[in-house]
């Protein structure tokens, strides 16, 4: 089954921290967001396995908006 991350709110993408294949832990940090000038990590909802990562370092994301796939482990 597949499990969305979403972004919290609007903000840039400035690091890509876990990539395809990474196991991660419920709020474990999947990428960086800077919004409001201030860096936030977006975690994993739950345990997974990262299966797509849908941003790239650089973009502008919208709140709500899904930013990663992952895999149930």
């Amino acid at each position: 089954m597949a499990i969305e991350v979403v972004a919290p709110m609007v903000g840039k993408v400035v690091k890509i921290i876990a990539q395809p294949g990474t196991e991660v832990s419920e709020d474990d940090p999947i990428l960086m967001l800077e919004a409001m000038k201030v860096e936030m990590p977006v975690g994993a909802p739950e345990d997974g396995v990262v299966k797509e990562i849908k941003v790239a370092e650089g973009d502008t994301v919208e709140g709500e908006q899904v930013v990663a796939i992952l895999e149930e482990s």
